[in-house]
């Protein structure tokens, strides 16, 4: 199981980063470079200090019965648009230069935000045993609530690590143009966010409770 699921992580990560570089028609594209350098130390980070167990990892490779319809379609969705924004990023600052050039601390500021995302993706990830890849209720596995760690301060820390990286793309690579997919995969994180909320407060016990306690889904302070 272990196997085949750094399997496809590697075969998607492939396909991810190579549409970039396809895209800017050159291997030395020093954006599409620095972000392919963040991907692959977060890679080897997810293997190593932030390795989850066998049973999340046999979840996560292939999630049991009950994820809901409109996870799948929002999933979809989601694949489409992170696609699209690497497509687009290397189209645009890669290979045409549709967009003026960015100044070097704006780049930095998205090298940070991006690393920041990803960091709490992964960290979210390890703190909560029921991390599925996809909105189900987990019966099969005595799912519970994790209310520890950075489930503290708001209820969906991977959504806001998704978020804040995708902030930062548009500005390491120096594209406007890619904010057009970013705009909408922000929304779908943020409907899915929602979604997901409604679920759990319906369906997962003790979750209502803790929402009480976690009073904030996705931002501290706002929402």
């Amino acid at each position: 199981m272990k196997s085949n699921y750094l399997l496809k992580h590697i075969i998607g990560s492939f396909i991810f980063f190579a549409c970039i570089f396809i895209s800017a028609g050159r291997i030395n594209y020093w954006q599409g470079l620095i972000y392919l350098t963040i991907g692959l130390i977060m890679f080897v980070l997810n293997y190593t200090i932030f390795r989850i167990n066998s049973q999340l990892l046999k979840e996560r490779a292939n999630p049991g019965d009950g994820t809901k319809n409109w996870d799948k379609i929002l999933l979809g969705l989601l694949s489409i648009t992170s696609l699209s924004m690497n497509i687009i990023a290397g189209l645009d600052s890669g290979r045409f230069h549709w967009s003026p050039e960015f100044h070097w601390s704006v780049i930095l500021v998205g090298i940070i935000f991006t690393i920041i995302g990803q960091l709490l993706f992964l960290i979210a990830q390890k703190q909560n045993k029921f991390f599925s890849s996809t909105v189900r209720i987990q019966a099969d596995r005595e799912h519970s609530v994790c209310d520890t760690g950075l489930y503290k301060i708001v209820r969906h820390p991977a959504y806001l690590g998704m978020i804040i990286q995708s902030v930062g793309f548009p500005l390491l690579f120096g594209s406007l143009w890619s904010l057009i997919p970013i705009c909408l995969s922000i929304i779908i994180a943020i409907t899915r966010t929602n979604l997901e909320d409604k679920t759990l407060k319906a369906e997962l016990k003790g979750y209502i409770q803790y929402s009480l306690k976690t009073k904030y889904r996705l931002i501290p302070f706002v929402w």
